[in-house]
């Protein structure tokens, strides 16, 4: 995979975009294929942004060009693989199925970007929720997505152009 300028490229050692570098965290499983959901691994590839969501009463709208849908303290985004709605977002209370809680309260979704990794066309099971997003700290590992410092992350999502994309290498 060849990165264009205005492509994200991701490596276990930092992220490129713009010619600048900067650090970012990934998941505790390294890059790699990933093979099933839970597994830690950030997925190798080449992705598009498909959506960006973020927390209204935190931050501001990020001023893109991507489709935008504000985080609400009933928005969940499903990981159980026997649910007829993995990988994608739902606005729901008391869901019967396991589930990440987009509503959070630590910063770390204020500020979302949703991959097209297994999604919108969902694989049951080949791994969901690929988010950019902020990190907790420095390097500190995910669950598989790509992590960065909040005010890194709302540069990248602000200077997104239409044939940028993510280009994720092991």
């Amino acid at each position: 995979m060849i990165a264009d300028p205005s492509d994200l490229a991701v490596t276990r050692w930092g992220a490129r975009f713009q010619g600048r570098l900067y650090p970012c965290a990934i998941g505790r499983g390294g890059i790699g294929i990933k093979r099933r959901e839970g597994d830690n691994i950030t997925p190798v590839g080449r992705f598009s942004i498909g959506a960006i969501g973020y927390r209204a009463d935190r931050v501001q709208s990020p001023a893109s060009s991507l489709p935008l849908f504000r985080i609400g303290p009933t928005d969940i985004w499903s990981d159980d693989p026997d649910d007829p709605a993995y990988n994608h977002g739902i606005t729901a209370r008391g869901y019967p199925f396991s589930h990440e809680t987009l509503f959070r309260p630590d910063p770390l979704y204020d500020l979302i970007a949703v991959l097209d990794f297994n999604w919108p066309v969902a694989s049951a099971g080949a791994g969901s929720a690929i988010f950019l997003h902020a990190w907790r700290r420095p390097r500190y590992p995910t669950a598989g997505c790509v992590a960065f410092a909040p005010p890194v992350l709302r540069h990248i999502l602000q200077n997104w152009s239409p044939g940028s994309r993510v280009l994720i290498r092991g």
